[in-house]
């Protein structure tokens, strides 16, 4: 029998660990800012804030809070869908507003809720994945999942609406021709059957992979590893190391996906939790916005993290790093 790892129990402590985060007002001044939206955080050159819209009740929108500072840049979009599939937009709320910090709307699948005492929202648990690192069968006895692929569609649908309605705080301020579809886990498996539709322009797949049988885990249609002969743009599978349960079918993507540039990294001693509630976003955070800028901002300096033999991730020991198709 394999005996779990000090790792395994640190992350898992990590991942059901309790973060509060502070429902905000979704009440608008005509700059865009958003009064009585309590403390704005992440490191990055805007202030960013969480709040839902009307326009919009099943998500949660991070962004910057002053729209009127952007001078004219537009804002790439950035559709997030949750671990365990989970119906709560404030679930990955620290890595989601440092993204938001360095100038993208970003939009996850849920309401803003109330998570309970470990950092779970309400409702029947949901197990992160398949029991076990390395594990190539999905969980047994899972509910059914509380959101569906077809939403981040939705988000995607109704940012570029706002982007042309005159009367929007959005107005001209997103960029409609640069949008990332992003996912963790259960999330990430909506993330993959999302990234077939021709307005994606980058895909980053967080502590997940498809199963090697065909699952209909993640609230859409069923995915197999024949989908992957859909991706079309360039795309990031981050994971933790061997004991991430993902890590099998991360690897496996990986070596299946040939004509998209595709890097694979991970981090030695993160597993399954990654660093998402870290301040920041840990170290995924700073991953998530480097490759970020670099597709949806062409920022070159941004791809030096992911490129040739010397990249930033390829040198960092801390990191195990492959890639197709990128240099």
């Amino acid at each position: 029998m394999k005996t779990i790892s000090w790792r395994s129990v640190v992350c898992l402590l990590c991942l059901f660990g309790f973060w509060m985060v502070q429902t905000v007002s979704a009440a608008q001044k005509p700059d865009g800012r958003s009064p009585g939206a309590g403390p704005t955080v992440g490191s990055g050159p805007y202030k960013a804030i969480m709040e839902m819209d009307p326009g919009l009740p099943g998500h949660t929108i991070y962004r910057p809070d002053d729209l009127s500072t952007l001078n004219g840049t537009s804002l790439p979009i950035v559709v997030w869908g949750n671990g365990a599939c989970a119906n709560a937009g404030n679930f990955f709320a620290p890595f989601l507003t440092e993204i938001s910090s360095y100038g993208y709307i970003v939009i996850a699948l849920g309401p803003i809720v109330q998570l309970n005492a470990a950092g779970f929202p309400p409702g029947p648990a949901v197990p992160p994945g398949p029991q076990g690192a390395g594990s190539t069968q999905p969980p047994p006895n899972l509910p059914p999942p509380a959101t569906h692929s077809i939403q981040l569609i939705e988000a995607i649908n109704w940012a570029i609406a706002e982007n042309q309605r005159a009367d929007s705080k959005y107005y001209h301020r997103l960029d409609s021709k640069k949008i990332a579809v992003m996912g963790q886990s259960c999330g990430g498996v909506q993330a993959i059957e999302v990234a077939a539709d021709p307005r994606i322009t980058t895909a980053m797949i967080w502590n997940s992979g498809l199963f090697p049988k065909p699952t209909e885990m993640a609230g859409g249609k069923s995915m197999s590893k024949d989908d992957l002969k859909s991706l079309h743009t360039p795309v990031a599978y981050i994971s933790g190391d061997a004991e991430d349960i993902a890590f099998v079918n991360a690897n496996d993507d990986f070596d299946r996906i040939a004509s998209v540039p595709i890097f694979r990294g991970y981090e030695r001693g993160i597993t399954h939790g990654g660093t998402y509630r870290q301040p920041d976003g840990g170290e995924f955070g700073g991953v998530a916005i480097a490759w970020l800028d670099w597709q949806l901002k062409g920022d070159q300096h941004a791809s030096l993290m992911f490129k040739g033999a010397n990249c930033g991730l390829c040198v960092n020991p801390r990191w195990v790093v492959r890639t197709k198709n990128i240099d």
